[in-house]
């Protein structure tokens, strides 16, 4: 079953085409990495989907229903969630106070920010359960601008997770990750794989090809080549146009 529909997407910035015809069929489920050089267009191609910037041409369902002319918001009550953003995120909140705002946002509930924590228990319980799930819980009562890098991406992933998505559009979520916490966040996503549909940009490759179920390229804001991680890594034209020097770090 396709979870994410996307037909013939373009986006120009005056004469430069930055995505061009760009079509993706993600499957319920499924990791869906995209990668490619820098200025391939993944952040446009991103920002498309999530609805932050409207496509020239092309059309994006979510679970079969159009939500090409749908703003940010309304895809997000939809299930479709960005995480990582930097500027999602309150740095005077707790982690708990900025997932509840998140869960606020889908369930409607009357939370407000100065109101005692207790007057608000059930909104607390499903913020402190995605808190749970990203691995922060115990972090939860701390605020986020005393929070490391590490786990300012795993409050990120909170985030998205207290919007209940059906579709995790993940915009390089180790970037700035490193060592042991880097292998922990990718032992994290694994653990989702099935339970969300996710659409991963990433350039470290080890990640990518320790998660994704099929991957796509992205060259001059064309997908060259779509397949298995192994399919990926033994094509030549995405040799040529992308892997390049990466080629022995990633076989």
């Amino acid at each position: 079953m396709t979870t994410l529909s996307v037909r013939n997407l373009t986006k120009n910035f005056g004469a430069l085409k930055v995505t061009d015809d760009v079509s993706l069929e993600v499957a319920s489920g499924e990791i869906h990495a995209i990668i490619g050089p820098n200025g391939a267009g993944k952040t446009t191609l991103i920002s498309q989907l999530s609805g932050q910037l409207p496509s020239d041409s092309g059309a994006v369902a979510i679970g079969g229903q159009d939500v090409t002319g749908l703003s940010m918001p309304e895809r997000v009550k939809l299930g479709l969630a960005r995480s990582f953003q930097i500027t999602s995120i309150l740095p005077g909140f707790t982690a708990l106070e900025n997932v509840a705002v998140a869960v606020q946002a889908r369930s409607g509930s009357s939370f407000r920010f100065f109101a005692p924590v207790a007057q608000e228990e059930e909104l607390n319980d499903a913020a402190l359960a995605a808190l749970k799930e990203a691995g922060l819980d115990d972090r939860a009562h701390v605020r986020a601008s005393a929070l490391s890098h590490g786990e300012h991406r795993r409050l990120e992933l909170a985030i998205a997770l207290a919007t209940q998505p059906k579709v995790l559009l993940l915009d390089e979520p180790l970037a700035g990750v490193g060592g042991e916490d880097a292998e922990a966040f990718v032992a994290r996503l694994k653990r989702f794989k099935g339970r969300f549909t996710m659409v991963l940009i990433e350039h470290d490759m080890e990640a990518v090809f320790a998660l994704a179920d099929r991957v796509s390229v992205l060259v001059y804001g064309r997908i060259i080549a779509t397949g298995t991680p192994e399919a990926i890594r033994s094509d030549p034209q995405v040799r040529a146009a992308y892997l390049g020097e990466e080629e022995e770090e990633v076989a």
